[in-house]
Order: C-alpha cells, then sequence, then structure tokens
C-alpha cells in the first residue's frame, strides 16, 4: 500500500532495517517510491530486502552502535544526498534496579545514548548544507511511563528525549526537523524479552505471562510494526514540515498520562 508521502526519488537512511520497527519503516518508504540504505548486523535479513526491492535498496552491514559504521552512515549520506534517517536500534535486557550493576548502566549508556549523539552531531552539518532534512528515533512509550523491569531503558531513552527536544529548537527554521516515536508493547521480537521476564518474577509460563500482558493494555492486542512504520515514513516525509521536538507514545492506550 502507497501513501504517496511525495517521496517518490528520495534516499532514506533506516538502522536496523531487518527487523520490527526498522524494517517496517524501510518498506513502507520503498513502497512509495524512496530508495532506503539499510544498516543492519545480520546480512542475510539484508539480501532478503535487496531481492525483494533491488535497485530501491542499498544494503550495508554493520553495527550502528560502532564508530566504523556510523562513519560510514555519514560518507553515504554525501554520496547520497539522504534526506532523512530513521535512528533505531535494540534495547537493553530486562532488570530490576537491583538487579543491575555500574557495568550494566555503562553499557546502557553506549548502546542507547552515546552513538546517537555521535551520529546526530555528524548528520547535522549535512542536513544544514541541505536545507532540508527529517530525523526520526524509535526509543519506547517507558519515557512516557516507566515500564516495570526497564530501568535501563528507561533512563537513557529519556536521555535521547532531552537531546532531540533541545536539538529540535537549535535548528528550528532550516526545514530540518526531529521527531521521536514511543512505541509501547508490539508484535515483535523485542517484546519477548519482557514476557520472558515477567514469566520468570512471577513463575508463569510464558503464554499466560504474554495474556497478562496484552490484557494490561485498554486496546487489548498488541500493535502492528507497519502501521508503525507507516507513520515513521510519514514523519520522514515532506508533509511532517510543521511538526518538530514531538514524541508519539504509539501504545494502545497504556500511558496514563495526559502529556
Amino acid at each position: 500500500m502507497t501513501m504517496n508521502l511525495q517521496i517518490k526519488n528520495h534516499t532514506f537512511v533506516v538502522c536496523g532495517a531487518t527487523a520490527g520497527f526498522g524494517r517496517a519503516t524501510a518498506i513502507a518508504l520503498m513502497n512509495d517510491g524512496a530508495r532506503v540504505i539499510g544498516i543492519a548486523r545480520q546480512q542475510e535479513g539484508l539480501d532478503k530486502l535487496q531481492a525483494e526491492y533491488k535497485h530501491h535498496f542499498i544494503a550495508v552491514k554493520g553495527d550502528v552502535t560502532t564508530p566504523d559504521t556510523i562513519n560510514n552512515i555519514i560518507s553515504l549520506a554525501h554520496e547520497y544526498q539522504i534526506d532523512g534517517i530513521l535512528i533505531n536500534a535494540g534495547g537493553p535486557p530486562a532488570k530490576l534496579f537491583e538487579e543491575t550493576r555500574l557495568s550494566d548502566w555503562d553499557d546502557a549508556y553506549r548502546n542507547i545514548l552515546r552513538w546517537k549523539v555521535e551520529l546526530t552531531q555528524k548528520l547535522i552539518p549535512h542536513f544544514k548544507s541541505k536545507r532540508y532534512g527529517r530525523i526520526v528515533y524509535i526509543e519506547s512509550s517507558s519515557v512516557k511511563q516507566p515500564i516495570e523491569n526497564l530501568v535501563l531503558s528507561t533512563s537513557l531513552r529519556l536521555a535521547v528525549v532531552g537531546m532531540m527536544k533541545t536539538v529540535s529548537q537549535e535548528v528550528a527554521g532550516q526545514n530540518i526537523n526531529f521527531n521521536m516515536i514511543a512505541p509501547g508493547s508490539h508484535n515483535t521480537a523485542a517484546i519477548n524479552r519482557l514476557i520472558d521476564k515477567k514469566a520468570q518474577l512471577t513463575g508463569q509460563d510464558f503464554e499466560t505471562a504474554k495474556a497478562a500482558f496484552i490484557d494490561a493494555i485498554p486496546a487489548k492486542q498488541f500493535g502492528r510494526a507497519d502501521y508503525l512504520g507507516n507513520l515513521a515514513a510519514w514523519l520522514l516525509s515532506p508533509m511532517a514540515e510543521y511538526i518538530t521536538g514531538q514524541v508519539y507514545a504509539i501504545e494502545g492506550g497504556a500511558v496514563k498520562s495526559t502529556l
């Protein structure tokens, strides 16, 4: 399904392009005529997207949290004159606060915050030179309302919110927009680590713990990654020109906050 997002012949980088929200966003962009530079660690997933979308997809194997891959992304940004990027990667282990060690916090800083700061800093000059750019971060609905057993994720993702909101103000008026999607429970592989943790703490089996997760969501279902991918594609498009510095919680009504 295409949405006519006015992105035909535009080029985007999608981090974590072979699974979950990254894959869904990459497909939404390519279905609407855009070219995607997909970054992922697993070659097999990249090959599948390459085979299906051919000249619309450029496969890049790498770990987005590392300087080498970040520098490669910057080179590709200049080479292909990218119009936007989806900044997205997996999260840290599910743990209670008392289970964490300082080494866990160091790892969470490196894997959730530090690389996003570096990549954002290095991309801004490119977008300023174009006087155009779209950056969308995929984080978690825990930035709106803490989720149990996710203290590492919640804490460091809130730091990403602070960075994103501040930078969006600093570059405002240059047609460079920063926004964030904060997913709640979706039907992706990532939700299994939370279900596994819940089962471990409660003594339930996986399916019972999963049913309890779904029952706690007012919408009584997990979200669909492809629907979220369509929202990300829209935020990456020219149509989102008047939207910047916003955090969109997509969570089936689970967040009780009014903001």
